[in-house]
């Protein structure tokens, strides 16, 4: 192997680890956190608007507000859960409000993606489909969308692209079968 070689697989591999990293672990404060809580306790399902209040509040980015909210409703969730199935005799129908179903003025604005900023996404998704923190912050920064927006887009690619592929296995199993069939 040359050198030349040796120093791209070198640099390849240092490219991979580094786009491979996670995000930094978010730490609030205890004020943040007094902040936080009381929100969740009004609300679990908080829309756009209320995190991005809860945002400029306590300092951060939305995107880690949601994050926040979806990890202390898991948590609240099994606590429900574990509860639920001491008492499971006397409670069969209990309601659970925090699974209601919540109205589209709640959700954010869908994100509309251009040609351009497809093609890129599309790009980078061929070469790694679980990129890093960095390269979806330097993508977002390329195509002038949040990081949040990249990440959701690389999850709903990668939901697609499995589906897509269990499809065409299946369609090839049929066709391999009908072929059998007609001998």
């Amino acid at each position: 192997m040359s050198c030349g070689a040796s120093y791209q697989t070198e640099k390849s591999e240092t490219e991979t680890t580094a786009r491979n990293q996670r995000r930094s672990r978010t730490k609030f404060t205890e004020d943040q956190l007094n902040i936080l809580i009381k929100a969740f306790n009004q609300t679990p399902y908080p829309g756009y608007a209320t995190k991005q209040k809860l945002a400029l509040e306590i300092n951060t980015e939305e995107s880690r507000i949601q994050i926040w909210f979806q990890n202390r409703r898991a948590r609240h969730q099994v606590q429900e859960r574990l509860e639920h199935e001491k008492d499971l005799e006397a409670s069969q129908d209990q309601d659970h409000p925090e699974e209601k179903i919540h109205g589209r003025e709640d959700r954010r604005c869908r994100t509309s993606y251009t040609s351009s900023q497809l093609h890129t996404l599309i790009t980078a998704f061929t070469n790694n489909p679980y990129p890093g923190i960095d390269s979806r912050e330097q993508l977002a920064k390329q195509i002038g969308v949040p990081e949040s927006r990249v990440q959701i887009w690389f999850q709903n690619r990668r939901s697609r692209f499995h589906v897509q592929k269990k499809r065409e296995r299946d369609e090839l199993l049929q066709h391999k079968q009908d072929q059998e069939r007609n001998l």
